[in-house]
């Protein structure tokens, strides 16, 4: 390979790089940007890497069963429920902030479509450790300290009487570790605690059950080792600049 070849063929690579993190900047802005319009139909997006890639922590079978079914199923329950309703042309975070004025299917349907997209970015192959930054800074100054903050979490997951969500919020510009019931979450008008969502868990069943049966606090335990802090703290970022003016 001559010089010159192998300059553009480098170029080439890195402008590839380039686009498709926009690509993934932009699903995610189109699920939940307050701008985002829609024609049809909400699309589920892709999964961010392959269904074995978390293991041994998740299993492959479970997680092409929990996105391959489940999610699909949510995202195609919800289109239909949609038709008629007018809000193809809504954001997503408009209709969970109006969640009340839709029949229950858009609620139901609807939650899980969104919650799942959330929650597949929330996990990476090269994900665990500890958040940095000010993330770090905030769970530190709002729970005293990581370990704190994580048993907390830990344990609104444990507790949770049968399906649902723990989710770690921002709400009163305070950190908050909450719960919703099935495929509820904090962007709902219909939950006590409500705010902007950094990171969930999905303590549902079909999440774990084929690899830890009933031991839902081995899934729990597991989840730390593949969270995506880079993710969440880009959230957390980014909400600050939308509450204090910067962008």
């Amino acid at each position: 390979m001559d010089k010159r070849t192998f300059i553009k063929s480098g170029l080439l690579g890195f402008a590839g790089i380039i686009a498709s993190s926009f690509t993934a900047r932009g699903m995610v802005s189109r699920i939940l940007g307050k701008n985002a319009k829609r024609r049809s139909e909400f699309i589920q997006p892709g999964l961010p890497y392959a269904f074995d890639a978390l293991e041994p922590y998740i299993d492959r079978e479970s997680m092409e069963l929990h996105y391959a079914k489940h999610h699909a199923t949510y995202t195609q329950k919800f289109n239909e429920a949609a038709k008629g309703t007018g809000i193809f042309e809504k954001s997503i975070r408009e209709i969970m902030g109006n969640i009340s004025n839709y029949p229950l299917a858009i609620r139901n349907n609807g939650g899980g479509y969104l919650n799942h997209s959330l929650f597949w970015n929330m996990m990476s192959p090269v994900g665990g450790g500890s958040p940095s930054g000010i993330l770090r800074d905030a769970i530190e100054r709002d729970f005293g300290s990581q370990e704190a903050f994580m048993n907390e979490f830990n344990t609104a997951a444990q507790n949770l009487f049968g399906s649902g969500w723990t989710w770690l919020i921002i709400k009163d510009n305070k950190l908050v570790v909450t719960t919703t019931q099935n495929q509820d979450n904090p962007l709902m008008d219909v939950v006590a605690d409500k705010g902007f969502p950094l990171l969930c868990l999905d303590v549902w069943e079909h999440a774990y059950y084929m690899k830890n049966q009933n031991r839902r606090k081995d899934y729990i335990s597991g989840f730390w080792n593949v969270v995506n802090w880079d993710y969440v703290s880009q959230r957390y970022t980014n909400w600050q600049k939308r509450n204090t003016g910067i962008a």
